[in-house]
């Protein structure tokens, strides 16, 4: 594979070889990638995917790291990370905003409220891309990514660059067309609403300071392991145990974390990897979990609670194998 990576190192300058997985996402775990590019715009994306496609190599392609859990073998072929130092985002007419997917979800929020545009302070405190919120129709306090989307320009599974209208997206619960086929979001465009700057900057706060209080982020982990629960799919006799639990996010749900705390596996621990003592709905690296301990927990999460509550835990994050 030397002649490979000869290519690769030419046409994708900045290439690596072996890197670390683990290093490039939030949960800490992972094994290496045969090649690892850095992606910082478009055509930097452009450039890889046609080089894979030429040497026939396996290709992924991932933005913050933030829903995703790596094996502890690693990755063949090459690895992309969508990653932008340079802040690309445009202000277009009609309180609109394009950004770059591998932009931080964070840097779009504070932007929007630099401009005074609202729509986007729900997600304050949100780890990840711009491109994987989208992916993964990102939501929060009853806001979700969908209800802000105008456009989208993503690949498709032939590698072709296309414009997605917000219906062409199939935004549903947590998920997207792009989720559903594994395509790679490249830009999107929001439009926004004029706002106060100063009382959008409160909100934003508040949902930061929401997050350090509720979320363990003292450990590392890929946020919630579970979608919430939509209220029509509880079997009747367990309605009325959660009917205090209800709420809107964006229809009536019922967090994952209470099925996961009523099925006693609040602190539940797989070598380095534990059910949070501080919000159940997620997995933390206590330090060197590896990525079987986090499997071995969401099955035995999954099977315990379709046992006791007859309800199929969906799991929101990705496994990379």
């Amino acid at each position: 594979m030397n002649e490979a990576f000869e290519v690769l190192k030419k046409e994708l300058p900045g290439l690596q070889k072996n890197v670390l997985l683990k290093d490039h996402t939030t949960f800490k775990i992972g094994g290496p990638a045969e090649y690892f590019f850095i992606a910082k715009k478009k055509e930097d994306v452009e450039r890889a995917i046609r080089v894979a496609q030429k040497l026939t190599l396996p290709l992924f392609i991932f933005g913050g790291g933030s829903n995703l859990l790596v094996s502890d073998a690693g990755q063949k072929g090459l690895v992309v990370r969508m990653q932008s130092g340079a802040k690309t985002f445009a202000l277009l007419p009609g309180n609109c905003i394009r950004a770059y997917a591998g932009v931080s979800l964070s840097d779009v929020v504070l932007f929007s409220i630099k401009k005074s545009l609202g729509g986007l302070e729900w997600a304050g405190g949100l780890p990840g891309t711009f491109g994987g919120a989208i992916r993964g129709n990102a939501g929060a306090f009853g806001g979700e990514v969908k209800d802000s989307i105008i456009s989208v320009q993503a690949f498709d599974d032939h590698f072709t660059l296309r414009n997605f209208t917000n219906a062409q997206c199939k935004f549903s619960y947590r998920s997207s067309i792009f989720k559903e086929k594994g395509w790679t979001i490249i830009s999107a465009t929001v439009a926004l609403k004029k706002g106060n700057k100063k009382e959008l900057r409160s909100v934003v706060d508040s949902r930061i300071n929401y997050r350090k209080e509720k979320h363990p982020l003292e450990y590392p982990s890929a946020g919630s392991v579970f979608k919430n629960v939509d209220v029509k799919k509880i079997p009747t006799e367990f309605k009325s145990t959660f009917l205090d639990k209800i709420k809107k996010d964006p229809f009536p749900i019922v967090p994952a974390a209470w099925f996961i705390i009523g099925a006693g596996l609040t602190g539940a621990k797989i070598g380095q990897a534990q059910i949070s003592n501080k919000h159940s709905n997620y997995i933390v690296n206590l330090g060197g979990a590896k990525a079987q301990d986090v499997l071995q927990l969401i099955q035995l999460v999954k099977d315990t609670v379709k046992k006791k509550y007859g309800i199929e835990l969906e799991q929101e994050i990705q496994y990379l194998k």
